[in-house]
């Protein structure tokens, strides 16, 4: 195996802009090293006993609770979210280790299906290694959120983390093997950004490597797609999103503004199901704006490591001057800064929170996935207007309606996504499925669909 590699990967504070670690990068040997343990792993693990899986998983979840400070902080320290959003992800992590351990035997158990006189039954069985392509945002729970399920069904992972969490990618490794997984039941991959392409197709080609799985960008998620395709192998992805958050006539205005910067600006915006495109009815419009303004402004921007900040800084710096280039583009196009739009002075790549009123369909801030503390208001004229106005665009992966609840799941069933939650914002939940469609991406994680999602389903005949 031969491909490009940089010496290190050097990770920094977003908040501060100092180094953070320094890890040599994996050349082919490593990479080459990696692929063989996991590979050996998984033919170990897929004759493992079932509820001995699942003790590793409570194992694993014991530990990310009693670690949950030195995760929490190492999260802040890298990505930049505040810490107590920090705490909640490890929290989140180690609950979804519990249901699936609790839940495992049910999805996995062999499903009877009547097909004449015979005895049939549909079984679910490992795939092998499970290559992963995860990103910064959500630096424990994307690994986790897959990995549970993956590692229950008897598969084992090999890790490429977005390289700015690369503490976070190594502790994840120690993580299993401190629970008592098999050596290489879970292995990172240390590559540097330009290289991800190059290892990534190397790796996917690799006869060892069974299936595939992606969470990041529409780029990110058409190249592995292509190649995983090409190599017959199954793949999951979910990509970006612009999730429509509709507020009609009759919604409780208030309820949907708190919940609205929720949604917004929580994990400083930096989160694929948040609610970016906020379709509110014209009737109302003026009262939400206001309202959802005045609650922004009670954001606290400043370090994350400080239980009062509600808002920390974006991951990196080039990832803020592209957020700052369509809230430029938007407001040239004819939309209207309400407030922020700017980035603040200091060291960090901290930007104003951000809202934008009067966005139309063709402007950038309505057409592009806005990953970052900026939220377009869109005014719709009617209950068509909104749903014309949702469905504008090639994602779908979450979407919220509120309003008089028959009403909104009327409205919201009109509305293409993968997931629809009335009155409440998008959030994933172990026991759920959550994935999307269009150029949100395909298959789907968590509950029993994600779990099985890495198994081959072997339909068994008994004359």
């Amino acid at each position: 195996m031969v491909f490009p590699t940089e010496n290190e990967v050097v990770t920094r504070n977003p908040a501060t802009g100092e180094v953070l670690g320094r890890y040599p990068t994996h050349d082919a040997a490593a990479v080459e090293e990696a692929l063989a343990r996991t590979h050996a792993a998984a033919e170990v693990w897929r004759g493992t006993a079932l509820a001995q899986r699942l003790t590793l998983l409570g194992d694993i979840g014991k530990l990310l609770l009693e670690r949950r400070y030195t995760y929490a902080a190492l999260i802040t320290a890298e990505m930049g979210k505040p810490l107590s959003e920090s705490l909640a992800e490890i929290d989140k992590c180690a609950w979804n280790c519990s249901v699936v351990a609790e839940k495992a035997p049910g999805w996995l158990a062999d499903h009877e299906v009547e097909a004449g006189r015979s005895r049939s039954w549909l079984s679910y069985e490992p795939l092998g290694v499970v290559f992963a392509v995860m990103p910064w945002n959500y630096p424990f729970w994307q690994v986790i959120r897959f990995g549970a399920g993956a590692v229950a069904a008897g598969n084992a992972v090999l890790l490429k983390h977005g390289p700015d969490v690369t503490g976070c990618a190594l502790a994840i490794e120690e993580l299993f093997a401190d629970a008592g997984a098999p050596a290489g039941l879970l292995r990172s991959l240390v590559v540097a950004a330009p290289d991800v392409p190059e290892v990534s197709e190397l790796v996917i080609r690799d006869p060892r490597i069974a299936a595939v799985t992606l969470t990041g960008s529409e780029r990110a998620g058409t190249a592995v797609a292509s190649v995983a395709g090409s190599a017959v192998k199954p793949s999951v992805l979910e990509l970006g999103g612009s999730d429509p958050f509709v507020v009609l006539a009759d919604a409780d205005i208030e309820a949907a503004a708190k919940a609205a910067v929720t949604s917004r600006f929580g994990n400083v915006g930096e989160s694929c199901i948040a609610g970016k495109r906020f379709i509110v009815h014209e009737a109302v419009a003026d009262t939400f704006v206001a309202a959802f303004v005045e609650r922004v402004g009670m954001l606290e921007v400043g370090n994350p490591a400080l239980p009062s900040t509600t808002l920390g800084p974006m991951a990196r710096a080039d990832l803020r001057e592209g957020l700052l280039r369509q809230i430029r583009e938007t407001v040239a196009q004819g939309a209207t800064l309400v407030t922020g739009g700017e980035a603040l002075e200091g060291p960090g790549n901290f930007v104003a929170p951000t809202v934008l009123d009067h966005v139309t369909p063709g402007m950038t801030a309505f057409v592009e996935e806005t990953f970052g503390p900026a939220a377009a208001i869109v005014r719709a004229r009617d209950d068509e207007h909104a749903v014309e106005l949702a469905n504008d665009t090639a994602f779908g992966l979450g979407c919220a309606v509120w309003g008089a609840t028959g009403h909104a799941l009327a409205v919201g069933r009109q509305i293409r996504s993968g997931a629809l939650f009335v009155n409440a914002v998008v959030a994933s939940d172990p026991r759920l499925p959550i994935g999307g469609t269009g150029r949100s991406g395909y298959g789907r994680e968590l509950s029993a669909e994600g779990i099985r999602a890495f198994t081959n389903v072997r339909t068994v005949v008994v004359a």
